[in-house]
């Protein structure tokens, strides 16, 4: 899963960002996760809940890219 595996490196990228002095347990704890399931969602995996992965981007300033997620674009043929 290349896209997943993307958006745990983008989680990576944007917690050092936006935390440079978080090692990774300080950002779990913020973020209200073990240091294991921070691990999982920074490598992509599919068993952590979505719900993190929004918490995430929440507390990361970021949150507006979910409501992409599922959207349609519309054609050129569409009314």
């Amino acid at each position: 899963m290349k896209v997943l595996t993307e958006v745990g490196r983008n989680l990576r990228l944007s917690r050092k960002k936006h935390f440079p002095h978080d090692d990774m347990a300080s950002f779990a704890l913020r973020l209200g996760v073990s240091r294991a399931t921070l691990q999982k969602m920074e490598k992509g995996d599919l068993s952590v809940s979505l719900k993190y992965f929004y918490q995430a981007a929440e507390l990361l300033n970021a949150e507006q890219g979910f409501t992409k997620l599922f959207e349609i674009e519309k054609s050129l043929f569409d009314e």
